[in-house]
């Protein structure tokens, strides 16, 4: 069995509180198919109410190398320590041995307005599979947290304008 993990940190112009919003919620599924429509086709709520034990569809757009889409499961949504973590259930990366495929959201306090986001994957691979841990990336991570820091930054302009 390998295994491995992939960090990626963004700081964020807004309180934690705000950012919690939308990672720990439904909200970022919703953001990526209307900001980033070149990546997600569409993401489909199949159960729940983005609580523990919620699934969602994610369809990739037609073209992307890599899975057309999987469907994954909140595992743990700690409102706390604002950390929400997501597994693969069903095709994408289990089509490819891996037998875990892990995304954690963890929004980190820094000041009054402003926060991080830690990206983290953790994954394992069966070991004859081993190869095709180079297939994970982090990249498609860094750049919904980019998006959505700009959707922030958006939104917290839009609200200073009321």
């Amino acid at each position: 069995m390998a295994a491995g993990q992939l960090e990626h940190e963004l700081e964020l112009h807004v309180p934690a509180s705000e950012a919690w919003e939308l990672f720990g919620t439904l909200g970022i599924g919703k953001m990526v198919v209307e900001e980033m429509p070149q990546s997600f086709q569409k993401v489909e709520l199949i159960e729940g109410d983005g609580g523990v034990g919620t699934i969602l569809k994610l369809t990739f757009t037609p073209g992307l190398p890599g899975p057309a889409g999987y469907s994954e499961k909140f595992t743990k949504i700690d409102h706390e320590n604002r950390i929400k973590e997501t597994e693969v259930v069903e095709g994408g990366y289990l089509e490819l041995g891996f037998t875990l495929f892990r995304v954690r959201f963890e929004v980190i306090e820094k000041g009054e307005d402003s926060s991080i986001i830690k990206s983290t994957i953790e994954y394992e691979v069966k070991e004859e599979y081993a190869a095709n841990a180079s297939l994970v990336s982090i990249q498609t991570l860094v750049n919904i947290v980019e998006v959505a820091k700009n959707y922030l930054n958006r939104n917290k302009a839009a609200k200073e304008v009321k």
